[in-house]
């Protein structure tokens, strides 16, 4: 079974808690997304691999580290994803970005897909996949089999808040890929939305209704 790791930092959830707040702009809110995604990103990176290399510094020879393998395919999925991705491009500067665009039909609740474009070749790269809102689970359990159907072999998943309804659905369906959370939040209501949860994130990243 997959982890779950709750990234309980107190930074962390004290911006969540001003992302919830009604009277938080879009200005704001974006903000704050992009700094609990870089906190975040501490914590999803500590497993990148690594190589020893010798540097020479203004006194002596040491060996130090550097990032090795191929390079870190960032991949949110549209369009609320985006305001995940300057977080993450902070401590990866040269991270891929690729993109998937679901929406949710607003009667069945399922995810419909109507773009997918990558980075090239994703096997043997670490790919993180960005979402804010963890609600039903459908949506990000069906970027994961896409990615997968692409390539990879190495997803991390990556969520501001969840419910546990989506958790358990996306850990059923990819058991093999651990899940970071900034929150864990309480339930799903009747229409599929989270609560307490923080409003619709691509509306509050955009300003639009």
């Amino acid at each position: 079974m997959s982890k779950l790791i709750i990234t309980d930092h107190p930074l962390i959830q004290h911006k969540i808690t001003l992302m919830r707040k009604t009277d938080t702009s879009s200005m704001q809110f974006r903000q704050l997304a992009t700094e609990v995604a870089t906190l975040m990103g501490y914590e999803v990176t500590r497993t990148l691999q690594t190589r020893e290399i010798e540097v020479e510094t203004p006194m002596e020879k040491t060996t130090g580290v550097e990032i090795s393998g191929k390079k870190v395919v960032l991949v949110p999925i549209l369009r609320a994803g985006l305001g995940m991705v300057d977080g993450f491009s902070q401590l990866m500067p040269g991270a891929r970005v690729g993109h998937i665009g679901l929406y949710r039909d607003p009667e069945t609740l399922k995810p419909v897909e109507y773009y997918c474009k990558m980075p090239g070749e994703l096997k043997n790269r670490q790919v993180i996949l960005l979402d804010p809102m963890l609600a039903t689970g459908g949506s990000l359990t069906d970027a994961a089999t896409l990615l997968k159907e692409r390539g990879a072999d190495h997803i991390q998943a990556v969520c501001l808040i969840g419910a546990p309804e989506g958790v358990e659905a996306f850990q059923k369906a990819h058991p093999d890929i651990d899940l970071y959370l900034g929150h864990l939040d309480r339930q799903l209501n009747d229409h599929g939305y989270i609560l307490p949860g923080l409003g619709d994130a691509g509306d509050r990243l955009f300003g639009t209704k």
